[in-house]
């Protein structure tokens, strides 16, 4: 059944939203945040300091497709005030792994006794800082910062190996807002 459908995302105070066709474009505090959405048959818009999401005779696609749209908007709101983090934990039961970050990328040495270097990708907007066991992932992007600890998981993931005895590696600990 189509209906007329209507989600609205409160701007706050000294945040600025920009909609140029598929594009939304979140500024504030210094800090920038855009991002690409499939918008068929969705009209964006900024309407004083609401964020609007229309889209008329709207199927569940649509439907689904704008909570998608207005979740990403608020996160990148939410990303603007302060920065989400992600911590991961360093575990290697015999040979010592070393973690070191250079330039846009972390090398990963002796991973299981290897002499080839595993390199994983740090995304646009992340910092890493690696203290000892512990790599703290921040960014004002959430995606920036997920899709950046998820690289450094799947560095070091094994396969054909029984992970009860082969524990080595690197695993998220902790993501924003909770703990694993």
């Amino acid at each position: 059944m189509n209906k007329n459908l209507e989600r609205v995302v409160e701007i706050p105070e000294g945040v600025s939203i920009t909609v140029n066709e598929n594009e939304v474009t979140v500024k504030g505090n210094g800090k920038e945040v855009t991002r690409k959405f499939n918008m068929h048959k969705i009209l964006a818009s900024v309407e004083g300091s609401n964020f609007k999401i229309v889209s008329n005779n709207a199927t569940r696609r649509e439907a689904k497709m704008m909570g998608t749209i207005s979740a990403h908007v608020t996160n990148m709101i939410k990303g603007l005030n302060e920065d989400f983090t992600y911590i991961l934990e360093i575990a290697n039961v015999h040979f010592p792994m070393n973690v070191k970050a250079e330039g846009d990328k972390i090398i990963i040495k002796s991973f299981l006794g290897e002499t080839t270097k595993r390199i994983s990708k740090i995304c646009k907007d992340s910092k890493v800082d690696i203290k000892g066991s512990v790599i703290t992932v921040t960014s004002h992007n959430v995606e920036s910062a997920g899709q950046t600890a998820a690289n450094l998981e799947k560095a070091t993931r094994l396969t054909g190996r029984d992970r009860r005895i082969f524990q080595d590696g690197i695993y998220i600990t902790e993501k924003p807002g909770r703990k694993i």
